[in-house]
């Protein structure tokens, strides 16, 4: 009898250790699951951010040209509204400077308005 009892022992230290061996491969399993995912995951993200990259590299290069367009047509046009200022000075600097001369030599003195109002109010 004991040494059935001792096999039935034996038997079950057996069967514990084969289920604690089979308990850390599937632990390991797990581990090495998660470390495949994680780098699967790093790799998808990476060929991820290249292709937007790649696209935005793409639609700058699209679009720098339009700046560079765009910079000169707004170059033509300054140049247009310059020109146009630079003749409208050249045909009224004349009359401009007259009038500021008339002003300025040409006096009519006469009473301020305020003096005015206060005068006429004395005299009635």
């Amino acid at each position: 009898m004991a040494a059935q009892h001792s096999q039935g022992i034996q038997t079950l230290l057996e069967a514990e250790k084969e289920a604690a061996k089979t308990v850390q491969q599937a632990r390991q399993y797990r581990v090495q699951r998660l470390k495949d995912a994680r780098s699967e995951a790093s790799k998808e993200i990476e060929d991820y951010r290249r292709e937007k990259e790649a696209e935005f590299m793409a639609f700058e290069a699209s679009h720098a040209g339009n700046t560079s367009n765009a910079q000169a047509a707004v170059d033509r046009e300054t140049e247009v509204k310059l020109q146009a200022i630079t003749d409208a000075f050249e045909v009224n600097k004349d009359a401009v400077v007259k009038k500021l001369l008339d002003r300025v030599v040409l006096i009519k003195p006469e009473l301020h308005r305020n003096l005015k109002k206060l005068g006429g109010s004395e005299a009635q």
